[in-house]
């Protein structure tokens, strides 16, 4: 099995042809790697190990994916994009693979102007992400070439799911459900947070999962106050919460959740307070998930609730944010700086809502998530189990 969709594949190059058209430009180069996946993840389904990626699509002619020598044999078994190019640039230093025909991009230039497409103006997705080497050897090699951050343009065109991303989605988040159980069965004092990682990954992986949006968060006690936690071999005590998130993914889209339980299943009425005081603003800020919308708003009646009852100063960020081939995607959409406080809702989107607070004297703190699909008639959850859950006073 492939993690990609080939008509899907087809539609987004013809959107970004599309992109190029209206913008006057030749070409574009979208760079990714291991941490910034999304974007080359888009038109491949895949992403190399240990190495840096790119994709070139020129407005006429075949994309293709540019790339070390290591991982080239994986991309022609895995990726959408077989046609490759390997250039030492994108390599782990000192690596060497002796039968593998290398590239510069001074000659990669040449075989493209010999094939009909010069490149003049040229659109960069991600240049901030791209090693400097990188990015000085692209344009030595194409010397004169006026390069057009389309970041914005391109990451635009992730924001509304098709049919085929949003059943990815839905199936992500069935694992999520699966790992939570699985979970929450672990969790007892005695256990290591290890353990309970343990316990929810090999439940995602089980069942499919092609990977994850993040790192499992697992943070108990005191730990709870570094926000996005990972496992140690902390052993989990009597009377302490437990914060726990993962975000497994099926063809690459993310499935996520985030809850804060107490290890011994027992809450004292503080934990109890904070519990229901974010579940509600949960339920206030889905309210407000309807087209139109904007993630100022949907923040500001969760926020202006907490502060109500006097959490105010524990209150560290935003909650609603987009999801999709990332935990948190397309950031600069959600930010109040776009679109006069983010931008507005539309049928597709699919959108987190991720409620915090931390440093909180006597509870310490917790997270809740659950992300929602919109549609003409308001939210539907991604997860049923966990919309239901956070609908769900603790009594």
């Amino acid at each position: 099995m492939s993690f990609y969709n080939m008509k899907e594949t087809d539609i987004r190059i013809g959107k970004i042809r599309e992109l190029l058209e209206n913008k006057k430009l030749d070409a574009a180069l979208i760079y990714y790697d291991m941490v910034n996946i999304a974007n080359g993840w888009y038109l491949t389904g895949w992403c190399p190990q240990f190495e840096y990626g790119a994709v070139l699509v020129p407005l006429r002619g075949e994309p293709l994916l540019l790339g070390g020598s290591e991982s080239e044999e994986f991309a022609k078994q895995d990726s959408a994009i077989k046609n490759t190019r390997n250039f030492s640039v994108f390599m782990q230093p000192g690596i060497e693979f002796l039968n593998s025909k290398m590239y510069d991009f001074e000659e990669l230039n040449k075989e493209l102007s010999a094939s009909g497409t010069t490149l003049k103006r040229i659109g960069f997705v991600a240049p901030d992400k791209m090693p400097t080497k990188l990015y000085r050897d692209f344009c030595a090699g194409f010397e004169g070439i006026e390069i057009v951050d389309i970041t914005f343009d391109f990451e635009l065109l992730r924001l509304v799911k098709s049919s085929w991303e949003l059943s990815c989605m839905e199936k992500a988040n069935t694992l999520a459900d699966a790992a939570y159980d699985a979970m929450i069965k672990t969790i007892k004092p005695g256990v290591s947070e290890l353990q309970v990682a343990a316990a929810g990954e090999y439940a995602a992986r089980w069942n499919g999962a092609s990977g994850y949006g993040f790192d499992t968060i697992i943070a108990s006690g005191k730990r709870v106050e570094g926000i996005v936690s990972t496992p140690v071999d902390k052993i989990l005590q009597d009377g302490e919460m437990i914060m726990f998130g993962m975000a497994p993914q099926w063809c690459g889209y993310t499935g996520t959740f985030g809850d804060t339980v107490p290890v011994s299943g027992e809450y004292t009425k503080e934990q109890r307070d904070m519990m229901n005081a974010m579940r509600h603003a949960l339920q206030l800020c889905k309210e407000k998930l309807y087209p139109g919308e904007k993630p100022v708003d949907i923040d500001k009646v969760g926020m202006d609730y907490l502060r109500k009852l006097g959490y105010g100063d524990y209150l560290v960020a935003q909650f609603a944010h987009s999801t999709g081939l990332m935990e948190c995607e397309g950031a600069s959409y959600t930010t109040y700086d776009c679109c006069d406080g983010g931008m507005p809702l539309e049928p597709g989107m699919t959108i987190m809502i991720d409620v915090s607070m931390f440093k909180i004297p006597g509870v310490i703190g917790g997270r809740i998530e659950t992300g929602y699909r919109i549609t003409e008639n308001g939210p539907v959850a991604l997860s049923p189990k966990m919309d239901q859950l956070f609908a769900t006073e603790i009594k």
